[in-house]
């Protein structure tokens, strides 16, 4: 793979601040570039106000304070001749081709050969842009259209010219999935690509059409969420948080780039009460609100189309928006199920036409719409719900034209599995969908074979080669028994390598709550204590098998969660890991070795004074304040990940890197060496217990938090333990366990587990 170590981006806005931001998340050095400010001092004012905001900015656009340290910043005046360093120079100023051509050939002029220079734009095509420019740059350039915020939505189209050089835009691709994260997606050269296209005419006629019916906006967003697999933010939630400000310009450019017989045209009108909005402030969330705003009371509020007033949020109640059939819908004839259908009916032949103007395969749309707008399932997807033949049928009896490639598929599935093999039609043929090499995908591995061992709450899979994977599949990946058991008899089976991974969106939110608050609303303590000393047996059990375990999460890995990953002998994190030992949140504190496997981790830390006191310390403030990482860098810093623990930045690479690790491991494995503690003892929890009785009388911790800290302060000095001498794991587990069982009977715990049930915070009892 080529290494595109410098990059260069020019445009410090928004999109392009991120752009660089994610760029360094990437290991490469950056460059950021921005126009002299007409009189200013500082002549590079753009470009330092920019990265300083996205050292402010959130959700975090640097993963690490180091990544923030790789980007430099300049001016396109005085520091143009720097991009003769640059492998891959990224353009994202304003949306005005005869700008971004003028820029062009002033790169032209200094950039070195074999670069690449590519167009952040999201709706100038690409022949536009490269129309007078040298065949040189021609060669080198193609349209990489990221989505907002770069770091964490995943679709990146890539367009190239049949003039660009394929070697190098195959090198920027692999680039870009490999050490940026991206799922890119070759789109054709037209308007709006395909994400953008396909759902700025989803979300136009949705509005459109439910200002024409006078539908509340609650109704709207229920109908088109949930039974499709769109999220709950629905359509009128999602343009609050685009922005309706933006809508009016993207719709503009789109009604002029696209053909005069596109569907498009005939649903781009002006509604008079959003222009009200826009001219009111009512811009979205980053304006005083939009669709849906906060009253004057601060209660939710949501717009009435037909008045344009506020009133308060409606919770809707529409049969067909608990429908599981989606012909339900279709079928329906109620005016919501007509809205419905409409919308979606529209919006699901407009895929279809795309085909192969805008895109080559099925796939492209699919994954462009799952990726860059969270359908759960893509348009196409969707279609073999219904059935391609009777969705065919539909439309005709609609009186709409049916796209050649719908027709194509009368008959058939667009999707099929044979063999255990994923196949998508294509060009009237089932052909296997490919994934690139280095692609690992457990869904792939669950279609070809049946579990090696199942239950309620997990699985146990063949991944090749001798390592098994080791799934939950529990609601939210939460543990509980059933897992613990599954886990045992997986360890039983001595594979050669054990790998611990699932696709949900969270590795694990931890301990299934809402089993512990029944179980202790009926005082079945000893239910309890079992579970607890199961953990850590199991964990215990796991750590010193006589095969390596690799842990290979991604998103949250809260609680139990995290501490699985503690027991393993190495991590393969995704990027985006947002880890840590939450328990203290809801009256708890860590009972499955979290405590333990923190202590030996801190109290190896070359970096920490010797003694009994240092390592206790970071871990209680690590526990206390129940700290989450923002990124695997972090979860770096805070020593949930080891020395020799790696990060892989695309997820759909995640168990393919976690399984050679495992191999790798396996290779003359010996199980790790039972750590040793010295801890303070009784001088040690009384330590913590004045810091946390300060932090109390400051305002900084609660009652309850005292409480809850001096639990864990007893754990973390060892109780009556003479600092003097060691003591072993065992020791420390039995006061994990005795913690977590006295908290747990408290009836503050018992309020603040309920009230992270019911809602999904923390209370501050």
């Amino acid at each position: 793979m080529a290494m595109f170590n410098k990059i260069a981006v020019i445009g410090a806005g928004t999109m392009g601040a991120q752009i660089a931001a994610h760029c360094a998340n990437a290991g490469a050095e950056v460059l950021l570039l921005d126009i002299v400010p007409p009189g200013a001092a500082n002549r590079n004012a753009l470009a330092e106000g920019a990265l300083a905001k996205l050292r402010k900015t959130e959700p975090a656009a640097f993963m690490s304070d180091d990544a923030g340290k790789r980007v430099s910043v300049g001016n396109i005046e005085d520091d143009l001749w720097k991009l003769a360093e640059s492998d891959w120079i990224v353009e994202a100023i304003i949306e005005r081709l005869d700008l971004k051509q003028a820029l062009y050939g002033k790169i032209d002029a200094v950039m070195k050969e074999g670069a690449v220079v590519s167009s952040n734009t999201s709706t100038i095509p690409l022949s536009a842009l490269t129309a007078g420019v040298s065949e040189r740059f021609r060669r080198g350039f193609c349209i990489t259209h990221f989505f907002n915020p770069p770091r964490y939505m995943r679709l990146l189209e890539l367009v190239s010219a049949p003039e660009t050089d394929k070697a190098r835009v195959d090198d920027l691709a692999r680039f870009i999935d490999v050490r940026l994260g991206k799922s890119v997606v070759r789109a054709k050269d037209s308007p709006g690509f395909i994400a953008n296209r396909l759902g700025v005419y989803w979300l136009q006629g949705a509005v459109v059409e439910a200002a024409k019916a006078g539908l509340d906006v609650e109704v709207a967003d229920a109908l088109i969420g949930r039974p499709f697999g769109i999220p709950k933010t629905g359509v009128f939630g999602l343009v609050d948080l685009v922005g309706l400000d933006l809508m009016p310009h993207i719709n503009a450019s789109l009604a002029a780039t696209l053909p005069a017989d596109d569907a498009f045209h005939a649903l781009n009108v002006k509604l008079p009460v959003i222009e009200r909005m826009i001219a009111g402030g009512y811009t979205g969330r980053k304006g005083k609100g939009g669709f849906y705003a906060r009253g004057a009371d601060k209660s939710r509020v949501a717009i009435d189309l037909i008045s344009g007033e506020y009133r308060p949020v409606r919770k809707p109640d529409v049969a067909e928006a608990k429908a599981r059939d989606l012909k339900v819908i279709f079928e329906g004839t109620t005016p919501e199920a007509r809205y419905g259908a409409t919308v979606m009916g529209r919006t699901l032949a407009y895929a279809a036409s795309l085909i192969p103007t805008a895109a080559e395969r099925i796939t492209d749309i699919d994954e462009a719409m799952k990726l860059g707008y969270n359908w759960a399932k893509g348009p196409f997807e969707l279609i073999d719900q219904l059935g391609a033949g009777w969705f065919a049928g539909w439309l005709e009896r609609q009186g709409m034209t049916v796209p050649p490639v719908l027709e194509a598929a009368r008959g058939k599935r667009f999707y099929e599995v044979r063999d255990g093999r994923l196949l998508a039609l294509h060009e009237g043929a089932l052909t296997p969908v490919t994934r690139p090499d280095g692609v690992l995908l457990l869904a792939d591995i669950k279609r070809a074979q049946k579990p090696l061992l199942k239950n309620a709450s997990a699985a146990l899979w063949d991944i090749g080669d001798g390592v098994e994977c080791f799934e939950f599949t529990s609601k939210s990946n939460s543990l509980d028994l059933a897992i613990m058991e599954l886990l045992g008899q997986a360890i039983a089976r001595r594979p050669k390598a054990l790998v611990i991974h699932n696709e949900g969106r969270n590795f694990s939110v931890g301990a299934n709550l809402g089993l512990a608050l029944l179980a202790a609303n009926v005082a079945a303590w000893s239910e309890i204590e079992t579970l607890i000393k199961t953990g850590q047996e199991t964990y215990k059990a796991l750590k010193y098998a006589p095969f390596p375990v690799v842990a290979a999460p991604s998103g949250m890995a809260l609680g139990g969660g995290c501490e699985i990953l503690l027991h393993a002998d190495a991590i393969q994190a995704h990027a985006e890991l947002y880890a840590g030992l939450v328990e203290a949140g809801v009256g708890l504190i860590p009972g499955w070795g979290g405590c333990k496997e923190m202590l030996a981790r801190f109290g190896a830390h070359k970096r920490l004074p010797r003694g009994p006191m240092p390592g206790p310390v970071k871990v209680f403030e690590m526990i206390s304040t129940a700290y989450v990482s923002k990124s695997a860098a972090q979860a770096q810093a805070a020593l949930i990940l080891r020395e020799g623990d790696e990060v892989t930045m695309n997820r759909d690479r995640l168990l393919f890197d976690a399984k050679q690790k495992a191999l790798a491991l396996a290779e003359n494995y010996t199980p790790p060496e039972p750590p040793k503690f010295r801890l303070p003892g009784e001088a040690g929890a009384a330590a913590f217990g004045l810091a946390v009785r300060d932090f109390h009388a400051k305002g900084m911790a609660t009652e309850y938090d005292v409480v809850v800290a001096g639990e864990l302060g007893t754990i973390l000095s060892g109780g009556t333990a003479d600092p003097t001498e060691e003591v072993d794991e065992d020791f420390v587990l039995a006061l994990e366990r005795a913690g977590f069982m006295r908290l747990v009977k408290r009836e503050g715990t018992l309020a603040r587990v309920e009230h992270m049930l019911t809602a999904g915070k923390p209370l501050r009892n």
